[in-house]
């Protein structure tokens, strides 16, 4: 899962995956990180741990980070937030037609993206679009 600074998108998507993952008895590691590092060892956004929580998820323990070339390899999908973000990815991995590198709201509706609640506070917004796309994601690949 993939934002800009790995403090709100990101961060919920990887909680809510980790969810549905647990919930489906499914076996996946699930991780998140943004494309620019400007949050490094942060934890996430307050309003995102607070949505999350409001959801019955626990995000308050995740540390940001950037995302690493070596990501690439070991796993098996890079889901990003919107196409601003997945155009950083390819910069960072390369044209990797072999591996899935796309964007979660392609599962749901192509034409979408989950806006960036940081500044407008749409946090329970992202939250719900997320939460679509992982839904959708999850049922494609189990």
């Amino acid at each position: 899962m993939v934002c800009l600074g790995n403090i709100c998108r990101s961060p919920m998507a990887q909680g809510i995956m980790e969810k549905l993952v647990k919930d489906r008895g499914l076996d996946w590691v699930i991780d998140s990180a943004g494309t620019n590092g400007m949050h490094n060892g942060e934890s996430p956004d307050k309003r995102a741990i607070e949505e999350a929580r409001n959801r019955g998820i626990d995000i308050s323990q995740q540390r940001s980070r950037k995302i690493r070339k070596s990501d690439l390899e070991y796993f098996d999908i890079i889901l990003s937030m919107d196409n601003r973000v997945l155009k950083e990815c390819f910069k960072v991995f390369g044209d990797r037609s072999d591996k899935n590198i796309k964007c979660i709201m392609s599962f749901v509706n192509f034409n979408e993206e989950v806006e960036d609640p940081y500044y407008d506070g749409s946090f329970k917004k992202a939250f719900d679009k997320i939460e679509a796309g992982c839904q959708a994601m999850i049922s494609q690949f189990s």
